[in-house]
């Protein structure tokens, strides 16, 4: 959920306090009111806000001292300080220890409401800022499945219809199908596709680190935290944090990540701070969570947090019909526009015969090693891995002795039910003219 800004409004003047209070708040902003430089103190330490707006003349604690502890605890927080005519000298002075601008009294409210929207770019620009230092953007050409089957159709209906909304999606899937992939796709045709996305593997970070990678920590909260640190909520903000393998968090992890989901606020490791954050989740794993529900490692009520829309990735052996296309890209991929290749019709009917366990990332990483091991520009069956070769070798007898033309006999029509006859598309899937097909038909008696 997109949140209002958030304003820290300090005067010691009750009056002039309150009706401020009403008009920023009518003029949509989420407002905190304080009588004292202490008391902005203490809800500085409570949540974080995006400006504080301080009266100059204070007693015990006037705006400079409050505006140096407001800038100590939190930088990226804009200070605009009011003050009366007679003392712009200071208010240049704050200007210098990092206030943003200031406003003499009595301001007016036209004023006051820009003055605010250009502190808050300049929050939202800082912020981005420090978070691209943290997290290189993925500034890649937008990321697409291949596929024309039936099963990949069905995923690209769920996420035409997922994108556009801000909810809560659990991709499930095994292993290698591209969970990732279809995470990206969501937030790609989001209108959350111009801000960050966060990319968090729950099975890679240990416990103690990924409260720390999730939340953020401040300097000295435990060993080695020698400087205060963002968490990935936060540099998500706006965007998506896709916590791929999520079935690996531990119990405790879950619990934090369920009141993050519920309130939309969190807490850095070593700070009482509350931070509001915007993010989309996008959660994925290849277990089975009701099953891990059923036997106590995942919360129920996280569960049905995250499974408001379940998108679930068909393997590769579901969707064999997409295997030649997913060849020819990965071929393209690693050729790099440097030389052509293709795979000899055998070797491609080995592939057809695979069941690849590893999905998708099997058949990638089988395609580059083949591209780089490959004497010439036609990938043979002999170039291919041995548990893909062994097979066509059970397919057809452990002596592997298969006529060619037999070979290219299966490959045909193997390519003509992929594209339901149509011989065009046939042709060119096959790299041959339209007139080579129907002689190649002819000869090998091949018929509707």
């Amino acid at each position: 959920m997109s949140k209002k800004p958030t304003i820290l409004f300090t005067d010691d003047e009750g009056t002039f306090r309150n009706i401020m209070s009403k008009e920023l708040d009518r003029m949509g902003y989420n407002v905190t009111c304080c009588a004292s430089g202490q008391e902005t103190i203490k809800n500085m330490q409570e949540r974080d806000y995006d400006v504080a707006i301080l009266d100059m003349n204070m007693p015990v604690m006037n705006g400079i001292e409050t505006l140096k502890k407001v800038k100590t605890i939190e930088p990226t927080t804009e200070v605009i300080i009011l003050t009366g005519q007679g003392s712009i000298e200071n208010a240049v002075q704050a200007i210098k220890l990092g206030a943003y601008d200031y406003l003499t009294k009595p301001c007016q409210l036209k004023e006051l409401d820009l003055l605010l929207q250009r502190a808050l770019e300049k929050r939202k620009l800082s912020r981005e800022n420090f978070h691209l230092k943290t997290l290189v953007h993925d500034v890649q050409k937008p990321s697409s499945m291949i596929g024309n089957s039936p099963a990949i159709k069905a995923v690209f209906k769920m996420i035409d219809k997922t994108a556009p909304s801000d909810v809560t999606v659990l991709i499930q899937g095994e292993s290698g199908t591209g969970k990732e992939l279809a995470a990206k796709m969501i937030h790609q045709y989001s209108k959350r596709a111009d801000k960050p996305f966060v990319i968090v593997n729950c099975a890679t970070l240990q416990e103690s680190l990924l409260e720390s990678e999730l939340f953020g920590h401040v300097k000295g909260a435990f060993t080695g935290a020698a400087e205060s640190r963002v968490g990935l909520f936060e540099i998500a903000e706006g965007g998506t944090l896709f916590l791929d393998e999520i079935g690996e968090l531990t119990v405790n992890t879950q619990a934090k990540l369920l009141r993050v989901i519920q309130s939309g606020e969190i807490r850095r490791v070593g700070d009482n701070r509350v931070i509001t954050v915007d993010a989309r989740i996008i959660a994925a794993t290849h277990k089975n969570l009701p099953l891990e529900v059923k036997e106590g490692r995942f919360r129920e009520d996280l569960y049905f947090r995250l499974n408001v829309i379940t998108l679930r990735l068909p393997s590769l052996r579901e969707r064999k019909d997409d295997l030649t296309a997913l060849i020819q890209h990965f071929l393209q991929k690693f050729c790099k526009g440097e030389r052509t290749m293709d795979m000899h019709p055998e070797a491609l009917h080995a592939m057809t015969l695979y069941d690849w366990p590893g999905n998708i990332r099997e058949l990638e990483n089988t395609i580059e090693r083949t591209v780089v091991l490959a004497d010439g520009n036609i990938i043979s069956i002999e170039e291919l891995p041995d548990n893909i070769r062994g097979r066509t070798y059970e397919h057809y007898g452990k002596n592997g002795e298969i006529a060619l033309s037999e070979v290219e006999k299966n490959h045909i029509i193997q390519v003509l039910k992929e594209k339901n006859w149509h011989k065009p598309l046939a042709a060119k899937t096959l790299g041959i003219s339209l007139k080579t097909l129907y002689n190649k038909m002819k000869m090998y008696n091949i018929d509707l």
